[in-house]
């Protein structure tokens, strides 16, 4: 495992050279803050909610490749006071999507600081985060001698066609995407990282119920207390040192835990979808992205009988989806 976490280190330092300074204001980070890394193409109508759900979260800065977006995402993003920008034409896939580029900028901003890894669709909740801003619990963390969180992705979509409600920019997506999938998912451990691999929900219901062993991973380990050795695997599905992935506990008690709600499934997710399959940049010839191709062509609803309408996060902890632990 060290030299596999050696390897991917090497391999961040030589992508380094794929990524253009635009904006860097990392100068201004304290000792303190709360960072946000996070990778996207053509995000623009996504970016003020994200920046502002983040912010008022209590993050304090955004350091953000940029994968060659042509929707005026670099533009907004350069006036904004609290990111720092890079921009790349490189290969997402090469990049092992994204994750060389992120674990160098880690490497060299973040060590010692609480750093969040998500894309413009994922948003965090955590317990009490409806009172208890993100310091709260990064120092709750940091009292207990935790330095990794986990949260497990949970796929929210609309009721009726993904198209029938236009997404506006700077809306709130979860007043259009307020269903989920309450059941329906399987836990298996991965015997080699230690971490949790999770599958389930609407993606396998949908798109992956003829093969769902291919259908996305859902388990997530987005907030981590960073240091310049550490690297993430795959996404932010495992890290290493392999004990940052043992973000759950193994003999019948609870660990902390949160979600992130994914917002993929608004009405621009039929034109991504096509663009994405187009481009073959995603994982295995992007076959997720021809499941979803395929299936929205035939029917474009999510939704099902068993859907549940989102509420808040305590309605996630009695549903078993994420857990307070021992944090009162």
């Amino acid at each position: 495992m060290r030299l596999q976490r050696k390897r991917w280190r090497i391999r961040a330092f030589r992508k380094r050279r794929e990524l253009v300074e635009m904006v860097d204001r990392t100068a201004g980070i304290k000792p303190k803050d709360i960072l946000v890394f996070s990778t996207l193409r053509n995000e623009r109508i996504r970016l003020p909610y994200f920046l502002k759900y983040y912010r008022d979260m209590g993050v304090n800065h955004f350091l953000i490749v940029d994968n060659d977006s042509d929707d005026g995402s670099r533009q907004y993003l350069l006036d904004q006071p609290d990111v720092s920008l890079w921009t790349t034409e490189a290969s997402y896939k090469r990049s092992r999507f994204g994750v060389d580029w992120l674990n160098w900028l880690q490497r060299k901003y973040a060590d010692g600081h609480w750093c969040l890894v998500v894309d413009p669709d994922e948003f965090l909740v955590y317990p009490f985060c409806d009172t208890r801003p993100l310091r709260a619990l990064t120092d709750w963390l940091d009292a207990s001698s935790i330095k990794s969180f986990g949260a497990m992705l949970l796929d929210m979509y609309p009721k009726g066609p993904l198209d029938a409600q236009p997404y506006r920019e700077g809306q709130d997506p979860f007043e259009i995407a307020c269903w989920f999938d309450s059941g329906n998912y399987t836990v298996e451990k991965n015997s080699k990282f230690g971490n949790l691999w999770i599958q389930g929900g609407p993606r396998t219901r949908a798109f992956f119920y003829d093969n769902p062993e291919r259908a996305p991973a859902l388990n997530k380990i987005p907030l981590v207390k960073w240091d310049k050795a550490y690297t993430y695997v795959s996404s932010t599905h495992m890290v290493l040192p392999r004990g940052l992935n043992l973000v759950y506990d193994e003999w019948g008690g609870e660990k902390a835990s949160g979600c992130l709600l994914h917002a993929k499934f608004l009405d621009t997710f039929t034109v991504k979808a096509a663009e994405e399959l187009e481009r073959k940049q995603h994982y295995a010839g992007s076959h997720e992205y021809r499941a979803y191709h395929q299936h929205l062509k035939d029917d474009p609803d999510l939704w099902c009988k068993w859907s549940e309408k989102y509420i808040n996060w305590r309605q996630l902890e009695i549903l078993g989806l994420m857990s307070k632990g021992n944090w009162a």
